[in-house]
């Protein structure tokens, strides 16, 4: 596949700003994101890693959710049990589990490594419960997501060549028939 990075950067902006308002992410939630650069590029999962690749969606999503005050969980790959990087500010706000290992492309996987690289004080941690998430090449997110997790569709359907499937969470509703909610978290 001929890469064009621009092009990957652009849907990856495009989808997190539509998923950041379908969400109705404030400042302080989280987004697990899990990124297969092999499946942007064509190949599967796993199988050909893509720096460049990993680089321009966390180039596309990064700076949107900074400015808006959204913590990024990227998620690692299946070989380190899919642990997450995450800002250490982050990780001690949660008092989330802090696991050692520095993702590589290789292991961990390109996407999670250029998180390492760009974050301010980078840890991984084991496990956590986002807000919303985004996965790219079929990663398999929904183990970090709340327990309601809902589909969220947006114009953007891929990035390169991956699978992209967007999601929201919302509270449990309980209390039955009887029952009122409130309609801005839904």
């Amino acid at each position: 596949m001929n890469l064009d990075l621009e092009e990957i950067r652009t849907a990856a902006e495009q989808a997190v700003r539509e998923l950041l308002e379908a969400a109705r992410l404030t400042a302080g939630s989280i987004l697990v994101a899990g990124c297969s650069s092999s499946e942007i590029i064509g190949e599967r999962i796993g199988t050909a890693s893509s720096a460049d690749a990993a680089k321009a969606v966390l180039d596309g999503i990064y700076p949107v959710l900074r400015e808006r005050g959204v913590f990024l969980a990227a998620q690692c790959c299946e070989h380190l049990n899919r642990a997450l990087i995450v800002e250490e500010e982050l990780a001690l706000r949660e008092r989330l589990d802090l696991v050692n290992v520095i993702p590589q492309p290789k292991a961990g996987g390109s996407f999670a490594a250029a998180a390492w690289a760009a974050f301010d004080a980078p840890a991984a941690v084991e496990a956590i419960r986002a807000d919303a998430g985004m996965d790219i090449g079929s990663t398999l997110i929904g183990m970090h997501l709340k327990p309601v997790a809902v589909p969220v569709r947006t114009s953007v359907s891929r990035i390169g060549r991956a699978s992209l499937v967007l999601a929201r969470t919302r509270p449990k509703y309980i209390g039955g028939a009887r029952a009122h909610y409130d309609e801005k978290r839904t």
